[in-house]
């Protein structure tokens, strides 16, 4: 891959996208890349946990590529903006959970990326907004809904009806980011809560990921259904077996997957 490093420690992978002469931004290559990587993705079971940066001290991923953009017209444009969604569907639909570490600017596609993982740590430097009213759009990689989702509707509406940035302090307040860190210690951050979720039970994290997802948009009845059943599912898992057993034993539970 030309747009994306990609660097594995143990059952943690982390993703870079990497064009840092442009800021990191998503043009049709980079999405193709990050759509065929996180295609293949769903069956690695060594895989516990996923971090996603962009290259160099200045961008997470500074937004689409507007040079590309500019001359779409509306079906290319919508091509593009399947492609977008495509991408955050993968990414939410991974069992392991993913990290975006942002470092820099986050704008556009680039915090629509970063709204489709399972939360955001940033750096102090961070800058993060959904701009596109400034150039005549909206977002179109999901980021109007999974925005709303993530800080309530009205703060939704504010952020994507001025196009505003916010920095990093900003997002922490609103609730868009977990954390917020020193720029040098934002990797080590991002890696050291990768590790504790890649230290738990796989099934059961998975299990979760996929609860929280599916249910934070039903009722409240459905979703506790949804609850139920993938809780009692878990017992019929070594991993279940292993976990109460280590704790009884007062010793750390080796977990398989299995």
């Amino acid at each position: 891959m030309s747009n994306l490093l990609v660097e594995t420690s143990g059952a943690v992978r982390a993703v870079t996208v990497n064009r840092p002469k442009v800021l990191n931004a998503l043009d049709a290559a980079t999405l193709a890349e990050l759509e065929a990587l996180f295609a293949g993705l769903g069956g690695d079971r060594e895989l516990r946990c996923l971090i996603l940066t962009g290259a160099g001290d200045k961008a997470f991923v500074a937004g689409a590529d507007v040079a590309a953009m500019a001359e779409l017209g509306p079906k290319e444009a919508l091509h593009f903006s399947e492609r977008g969604h495509r991408v955050a569907a993968l990414m939410e639909a991974l069992p392991v959970p993913v990290i975006a570490a942002v470092n820099g600017f986050a704008l556009g596609g680039g915090l629509e990326l970063a709204l489709a993982c399972d939360f955001i740590v940033a750096a102090k430097t961070a800058r993060l907004g959904l701009p596109e009213v400034t150039l005549g759009v909206i977002p179109g990689f999901g980021g109007t809904q999974r925005l709303l989702r993530r800080i309530g509707l009205a703060r939704a509406r504010e952020l994507v009806y001025t196009g505003q940035m916010i920095d990093a302090g900003e997002a922490l307040r609103l609730g868009l980011v977990n954390a917020v860190t020193e720029p040098v210690e934002l990797l080590p951050r991002a890696r050291q809560l990768a590790a504790s979720i890649a230290s738990r039970a796989p099934l059961a994290v998975a299990a979760a990921k996929r609860t929280l997802r599916q249910g934070g948009d039903l009722p409240l009845g459905q979703a506790l259904a949804i609850e139920r059943e993938a809780f009692a599912a878990l017992f019929a898992t070594t991993d279940q077996k292993e976990g109460m057993r280590a704790f009884l034993e007062k010793r750390p539970p080796a977990f398989k997957g299995e």
